[in-house]
């Protein structure tokens, strides 16, 4: 009997030794943390995929007809307003020119001839005026003759890059054929989409809130070293995306930015009354994002939100919760669908700041 009595007490003992703390720690895994939305003004930093583009940036085509003679540039090469870039062959337009000036010096004689018959009274003022009529007139081909000859000397009409040039010399050359593009890359345009409501926050909160300057993000990750402005905003919406072209101008003086190259664009956007949840209180399921709300008898269900934009460890939610929902801030990983949780509540101004002092 005694032995039964002792073997009865070690049981117990051994139970309440090894029990005990399971249970404890049991308790201590269902203790959860909940927190609320928080409703804010703030901003945040949104990206924007960009176009970039030259200031100026042009077709160089030719405005006469004839064989490529001389090419004095290279593609890629820098030049300067005025310098010149081909030569047609001229020989054409030099004969159409003496042609010109030669019957300008006939119409002026016949006019002095003219003059002279008239002063004398042998023939009337009016043959005098077509033989005036006639200068003029040999006066605008020789103009019109020099025009010509000089639109075989193609120029350029700004400082900028040569980009490729696809004829080669002995070329015969159509009247408007490309001959090559010329950027002027002292400056660069960025131009983004930004929806209608960004839009309108924007236009309204700029003056106040919201600068105009913006960073921009090259296809490389890196960041341009120079800051942009938004300086025009286009004067209509697209009706098929129901977005409105931004531009943005950069200075590119070291000539890293070239016409046609792409970039992200990043805005400061400001928001009134936007609601902000933790970042690790979210879950994500095949690109959709989900937390778990806490109802009035402590259960959890899961619920889709949609996220408007980022903030170090803060998500902006457009929809799906709301300041008044309860959501599981701590141990999203750990529960399932409809479980009975413990809990202890945090204040969202707490976890922000909580997260922030993480974050430094």
């Amino acid at each position: 009997m005694k032995k039964i009595i002792v073997f009865t007490g070690l049981m117990a003992l051994t139970c309440l030794v090894s029990c005990t703390p399971k249970k404890v720690e049991k308790e201590e895994a269902e203790k959860y943390t909940v927190t609320n939305p928080v409703v804010i003004d703030t901003s945040f930093t949104k990206q924007y995929v960009s176009q970039i583009k030259s200031v100026r940036n042009i077709e160089i085509r030719a405005q006469e007809k004839g064989y490529l003679q001389n090419i004095y540039v290279d593609e890629g090469q820098f030049v300067k307003a005025g310098q010149v870039l081909f030569r047609i062959m001229p020989g054409l337009y030099q004969a159409e020119l003496l042609k010109a000036q030669a019957e300008a010096k006939a119409a002026e004689i016949e006019l002095q001839n003219a003059k002279s018959l008239a002063d004398k009274n042998i023939v009337s003022k009016s043959e005098q005026a077509i033989a005036q009529a006639k200068l003029e007139q040999a006066r605008a081909e020789v103009s019109l003759a020099k025009l010509h000859l000089s639109f075989t000397e193609i120029r350029a009409p700004f400082d900028g890059t040569i980009d490729r040039i696809p004829k080669k010399l002995g070329s015969l050359i159509d009247e408007g054929e490309l001959l090559t593009s010329l950027s002027d890359n002292s400056q660069m345009f960025a131009y983004f989409n930004v929806s209608e409501p960004e839009y309108i926050q924007y236009q309204t909160d700029v003056k106040d809130r919201a600068a105009n300057d913006v960073n921009l993000v090259l296809a490389n990750g890196e960041s341009f070293k120079h800051k942009g402005k938004v300086e025009v905003i286009e004067s209509e919406f697209d009706n098929e995306t129901g977005n409105i072209a931004f531009r943005a101008r950069f200075s590119n003086s070291e000539k890293l930015l070239r016409n046609g190259e792409t970039g992200q664009v990043q805005m400061l956007v400001p928001l009134r009354n936007a609601i902000l949840i933790p970042q690790k209180a979210t879950y994500e399921i095949q690109d959709k994002k989900y937390v778990f709300v806490v109802d009035k008898n402590n259960k959890v269900s899961s619920r889709e939100i949609t996220i408007a934009g980022e903030i170090p460890d803060l998500y902006v939610v457009k929809s799906g919760v709301t300041a008044n929902d309860k959501i599981l801030f701590e141990g999203v990983q750990k529960v399932k669908e409809n479980d009975k949780i413990n809990f202890e509540y945090l204040a969202p101004q707490k976890v922000i700041q909580n997260l922030r002092l993480k974050a430094e």
